[in-house]
């Protein structure tokens, strides 16, 4: 197992990760193995410096793909998992390489697309029924293809349609494998559909025209998880500051944090922890 360390800092980490000693991250500090949209969204610019403020211990944050961050954690990169694939979290968890998994916050996906909206889905609740009408459109769809969080709804909800979009796969059916913001400036610049976490897309400042096209349906609800890795796995995990770390998120101060960070006056993230701990 890799005794290396990842972590971001700033804005300048979606374009280069730096590799560390595990020495070199100090006791009071945590790695966060976590998401883009939640990178995107800004919510740990504001989060994190609160924490830090109130323990002193900082936190570093790896922001990929869901798939790439359970990766990741299973690697021992990571003290702290905290994405939105709840299934793969609960067999990250039932294989040994978590601790615990616990809800923390949640929001919802939305599809958006341009206005003149070929396929005919704006206004629509159901999620499976409006994919089923892009592809049959033959309609620009503009997928992230990277096992995220997003790309794993995303497959669940074409499943659920009845359809298979390989079988548009370089023709209508466009896979980045690139994070979200970066697949939602691919869509809008191909006039694509996207498929986007709520969080990101308010936060994202390349929308030009485009609109919400499809929410509203129970499918698209997107739970986040937190998870400390398993020291017993990994014993390079730092377990007292990363449980203090994830107490402190699953807190009422914590929660109330989240549920304070706002973008425009619109609320990114809701806090849930009390509702749901496995």
């Amino acid at each position: 197992m890799t005794q290396s360390r990842t972590f971001t800092i700033g804005a300048a980490m979606f374009a280069a990760v730096a590799f560390v000693g595990s020495a070199a991250i100090a006791e009071d500090s945590v790695l966060v193995q976590s998401t883009t949209s939640t990178q995107n969204s800004g919510l740990y610019k504001y989060l994190l410096p609160k924490f830090t403020e109130k323990t002193g211990i900082k936190v570093h944050v790896v922001a990929v793909g869901t798939g790439q961050a359970i990766k990741n954690a299973k690697n021992c990169d990571g003290d702290v998992l905290l994405v939105h694939a709840k299934p793969s979290e609960e067999k990250f968890v039932a294989e040994g390489y978590g601790v615990k998994r616990s809800d923390l916050m949640y929001n919802d996906f939305v599809i958006v697309g341009p206005p003149t909206d070929p396929a005919k889905v704006g206004g629509m609740k159901d999620a499976p029924a409006a994919l089923k009408k892009i592809m049959a459109a033959k309609a620009a769809f503009a997928s992230r293809g990277d096992n995220s969080g997003t790309h794993k709804k995303e497959r669940i909800l074409w499943k659920a349609a009845g359809v298979d979009p390989k079988t548009g796969s370089g023709a209508w059916y466009r896979e980045t494998g690139s994070g979200m913001g970066a697949t939602l400036n691919i869509g809008v610049g191909m006039g694509a559909y996207v498929m986007t976490d709520r969080a990101t897309w308010i936060s994202f400042k390349n929308k030009g025209d485009y609109k919400i096209q499809v929410e509203g349906d129970a499918n698209l609800f997107n739970q986040y998880g937190v998870i400390l890795v398993n020291p017993a796995k990994c014993p390079s995990v730092k377990k007292a500051a990363s449980q203090k770390f994830i107490d402190w998120l699953l807190s009422k101060e914590g929660q109330k944090t989240i549920a304070e960070y706002k973008l425009g006056g619109k609320q990114l993230f809701f806090p849930n922890a009390a509702k749901g701990q496995m």
